[in-house]
């Protein structure tokens, strides 16, 4: 199935985009933050370049779940949904309000498997994103392609053993914020807002939260307990997904010898959903 896949490893695209101030001043009110600066120069955290880089495909070329359609720069993967599995990134430099920024997107890998719910494909995307003063960071993200729901439930995972807490904050992500950050990302994927595609579409029992929203959140928890440090360098992991209106926490252990620490959002039934782990500068 995977074989005409192999020859699109190695396609590049090139988008330009930059840290505009209406964007800082729009995640500063998403992450209820008072403390980013908005003048031009100042530094913006590391981890808010996830809001850029948007697809901006013309409203023709767009799929049935909001997403860029197959067959363009991403390969025609014959499995209808799509969610990101993990991601794996290092920032060189910081980023500061008003830069012009530039991110290659190569694609690295195409890797057939078979999980708990069927057929899955995932696609490497590696993007090096730069800067006016060179490389602000480089990162790999697995995109897993999946089958079309099916009527039964796919079998139990094995539980993920969970870390020992050092703190664990409550959190309920809502229609609003998924909605804002959505926007803010100019993310058309039908699951983070419409609820009855959600459902109906891809079978899933409410808004799906999206995995740059748990970090986001996850990475926001962990700054007010350390002011003035920022995200060094992160590996993250999804396991399953979180869903809007339920309630879920953020949690994050002790650091570990080496300073990398875990953080994860727990389920209300005490099942790991998203585990990073990660190290501050």
């Amino acid at each position: 199935m995977t074989d005409d896949l192999q020859s699109w490893i190695g396609r590049t695209r090139r988008v330009a985009d930059e840290m505009a101030t209406p964007l800082v001043r729009r995640m500063a009110a998403l992450t209820d933050r008072s403390d980013v600066a908005l003048d031009r120069g100042a530094v913006v955290p590391n981890h808010w370049l996830t809001m850029l880089f948007d697809d901006a495909q013309p409203q023709s070329q767009l799929g049935p779940d909001g997403h860029p359609s197959k067959g363009d720069f991403l390969p025609p993967v014959p499995l209808p949904r799509r969610m990101l599995g993990g991601r794996r990134l290092t920032y060189h430099a910081p980023v500061h309000v008003g830069d012009a920024l530039e991110r290659e997107t190569a694609i690295a890998a195409i890797t057939p498997k078979v999980g708990r719910s069927g057929a899955m494909i995932f696609v490497m995307l590696r993007h090096t994103i730069t800067g006016p003063n060179g490389l602000l960071a480089v990162e790999e993200q697995d995109v897993a392609y999946l089958e079309a729901k099916r009527n039964a439930p796919a079998p139990p995972e094995k539980p993920a053993e969970t870390p020992t807490a050092e703190w664990r904050d409550a959190w309920r992500p809502d229609p609003v914020v998924l909605f804002r950050f959505s926007a803010l990302a100019f993310n058309g994927h039908r699951i983070h807002y419409d609820a009855d595609y959600a459902r109906d579409g891809e079978g899933y029992p409410a808004l799906v939260v999206n995995g740059s929203v748990s970090t986001l959140f996850l990475f926001e928890a962990l700054l007010r307990r350390n002011p003035g440090r920022q995200i060094a360098s992160y590996e993250a992991r999804t396991m399953q997904p979180v869903f809007c209106d339920r309630p879920a926490f953020l949690c994050a252990d002790a650091p570990g010898a080496d300073g990398a620490r875990n953080l994860w959002v727990e389920k209300d039934d005490g099942a790991m959903a998203i585990r990073i782990k990660t190290r501050l500068t």
